[in-house]
C-alpha cells in the first residue's frame, strides 16, 4: 500500500505539470487549430531564466521560497514576450495558409529556441537550487517533497485561476467566441488579433510556472528538457480531448499516473526485460490507443469551451 501510494503522489506530481502545458496546447489549438510544437521549448527557456535570476540573487540575504519566486516572476513576462513574438512573426503570417506550413514552421521555431539556448546558456546540464526544504515529509508511509507539495498547490491554484479567466472575465468570452467562430466574433467587435496574442501569452505563462516546477523538482535545467515533456504535454492534451480545457487537465493528471505506474511496475509486467527507463513507452502507446479507439479524447472537443 505503501508503494502504491508512493506512486500515486509521484504521478500526480508530473501529471499536474503535463497538465499545465497541455493546457497551453490546448488554447492555442481551439483558437487557431495549430498545434504549437514550440511551446515545450518555451517551458526550457522559463527555467533557464528563472535559473540564471536564482544565480544572480544567491548571496543576497533572500529566503530560498522568495529568490525561487522572484526567479518565476521574472521568467514568466520572459515567456510571454517570446510566445507573443514568435506567433507575430512565425504564425500570423501563415494564418490562411495550408496546415501542413505552420505545423513545420512551430517545428522550426522549437530547433531555434533550442539552438538559441545553448548558445546562451550552453550544452551543460545546470543545476537548478529550489530553495525549499529537501527533507520529505512521511505522508501516510509515503515520502513526499516540500517541492513535490508545491507543485502540487501551485498547479491547482493556476489551473482554478485559469477556468475562473475563461469563463467568468471579458477576456475569457472573447476567447470563447474566437474559438466557436473567429469570423463571426471579428464581425462582434472583437479583435481576434488581440485574442490570440493574449492566448499565446497565457500559455507560455504557464510554459513558465511547470518551467521552474519541473527544474525545482529534478534539480535539473539544459536547453533540450523541454522537448520530451512538451511532446508528452501534447499527448496529454489528445487524451483529455484537445480544444477542452477540462480535457487537458484530466488528461495530464491521468498520462502522469499511467507513466509513474507503468515505470514502477513495468519489470513485473516483462519479467524483468525491460526496466524504469523505458518509462516514455506509456505515454505514446496511450496516443495510439487514443487516436485508434477514441480520436476525439476521453472528454471530447466542446466547440462553446474551446478557449
Amino acid at each position: 500500500m505503501d508503494i502504491f501510494l508512493q506512486q500515486l503522489i509521484n504521478g500526480l506530481v508530473l501529471g499536474s505539470v503535463y497538465a499545465l502545458v497541455a493546457l497551453g496546447y490546448t488554447m492555442v489549438y481551439g483558437i487557431l487549430g495549430l498545434i504549437n510544437f514550440a511551446h515545450g521549448d518555451v517551458l526550457m527557456i522559463g527555467a533557464l531564466t528563472a535559473l540564471s535570476v536564482i544565480k544572480l540573487l544567491q548571496g543576497s540575504g533572500l529566503p530560498g521560497p522568495v529568490i525561487l519566486l522572484l526567479g518565476t516572476l521574472a521568467a514568466i513576462p520572459v515567456c510571454m514576450l517570446l510566445s507573443v513574438a514568435m506567433e507575430r512573426i512565425a504564425y500570423r503570417p501563415l494564418r490562411n495558409a495550408p496546415r501542413l506550413a505552420p505545423l513545420i514552421t512551430a517545428i522550426g521555431m522549437s530547433i531555434i529556441l533550442q539552438t538559441l539556448a545553448m548558445i546562451i546558456w550552453g550544452r551543460s546540464y545546470h543545476v537548478f537550487p529550489s530553495g525549499l526544504p529537501t527533507a520529505p515529509l512521511d505522508f501516510y508511509g509515503a515520502a513526499i517533497t516540500p517541492v513535490q507539495i508545491m507543485i502540487l498547490l501551485c498547479s491547482a491554484l493556476v489551473m482554478a485561476g485559469l477556468l475562473l479567466l475563461v469563463h467568468k472575465t471579458r477576456l475569457g468570452r472573447a476567447m470563447r467566441a474566437a474559438a466557436e467562430n473567429p469570423r463571426i466574433a471579428q464581425l462582434m467587435g472583437v479583435n481576434t488579433n488581440r485574442v490570440i496574442s493574449a492566448t499565446f501569452a497565457i500559455g507560455a505563462a504557464l510554459a513558465a510556472i511547470a518551467g521552474v516546477m519541473v527544474a525545482a523538482n529534478y534539480s535539473i535545467a539544459h536547453f533540450y528538457m523541454g522537448f520530451m515533456l512538451g511532446l508528452k504535454a501534447f499527448i496529454a492534451a489528445v487524451l483529455g480531448g484537445i480544444g477542452n480545457l477540462a480535457g487537458a487537465m484530466v488528461g495530464g493528471l491521468l498520462l502522469g499516473l499511467v507513466e509513474v505506474f507503468g515505470a514502477g511496475y513495468i519489470g513485473d509486467l516483462t519479467n524483468g526485460f525491460l526496466g524504469s527507463q523505458y518509462q516514455d513507452i506509456f505515454a505514446f502507446i496511450v496516443l495510439i490507443v487514443v487516436l485508434t479507439l477514441r480520436p476525439s479524447g476521453i472528454m471530447g472537443e466542446r466547440l462553446a469551451d474551446r478557449a
